[in-house]
């Protein structure tokens, strides 16, 4: 069976930083995979990766089997234009750890701005499916608010919304609560645990570990680039085999 994403021997460099080091990775359909790692180990450049925000210099990058940001012709390799990458594009959500809402819009015009302007929809439709949305993370009743008037939790669970409004085949996380205040972190896990529940593909960098835990079919820690173990919860977590995985979990769990 085909995985919905498949990394294959990916590097990339900033620079002389390597930021990526020859990195493969499968992810199935339906699959949640957190990722973790300490700072500047290349989790964001993985996801960004993923979605086209940043191409490898080496490697490619499969969703569903399609190569993605380039066209074989023959024995040749064309880099796609910019409305074809955009179009591949729109198989991944991204949520951020910046919430980036449109600050001069509603929350309703947020996330029905990608469906009608992109997606074509009828207003009266996307509306009908933003508010659903909407509901499903829990801020419907914030549908005429701007995001200046939301808390930070309630304005990444209008990200995720708006993310999911496109309809997205896979959703991307990139530490998506470490922008908020201790006490709003729960809110946003709650909305994502719900959304893995429902078998959304999920690929998230996160520091939360309990999440990675509870939700993640699978954890990936990377380090310099590299992923160093690919396993369960139970195992990356708890008895990790790499000495590098062990020092990082000593130190982030108490």
């Amino acid at each position: 069976m085909i995985p919905m994403v498949a990394i294959r021997s990916v590097t990339k460099s900033y620079g002389a930083l390597k930021a990526l080091d020859d990195v493969n990775l499968d992810v199935a359909a339906g699959e949640v995979v957190a990722v973790i790692g300490p700072s500047g180990s290349g989790k964001s450049t993985l996801l960004r990766c993923i979605n086209q925000l940043e191409i490898p210099d080496q490697g490619g990058v499969f969703i569903d089997g399609t190569l993605q940001g380039y066209r074989r012709q023959g024995d040749t390799l064309r880099a796609l234009q910019d409305a074809e990458i955009a179009r591949q594009r729109l198989a991944s959500g991204m949520v951020f750890q910046r919430f980036n809402l449109f600050t001069h819009m509603t929350v309703l015009q947020n996330v029905i701005e990608g469906p009608v302007s992109v997606l074509g929809l009828g207003r009266t439709e996307a509306e009908l499916e933003a508010m659903t949305l909407l509901s499903r993370v829990g801020v419907d009743d914030k549908a005429t608010a701007y995001p200046i008037q939301l808390s930070g939790g309630q304005q990444q669970r209008v990200a995720i919304a708006r993310a999911l409004a496109m309809r997205p085949r896979l959703m991307l996380f990139d530490e998506p609560t470490s922008a908020l205040d201790p006490e709003l972190v729960g809110e946003v896990l709650s909305a994502m645990r719900d959304l893995a529940t429902s078998g959304m593909t999920m690929v998230v960098v996160t520091h939360e570990l309990g999440f990675a835990r509870e939700v993640a079919g699978r954890v990936v820690f990377m380090d310099r680039g590299r992923i160093v173990e690919d396993g369960p919860p139970s195992q990356i977590l708890t008895t990790p085999q790499h000495p590098r995985t062990r020092e990082f979990i000593a130190a982030v769990l108490p």
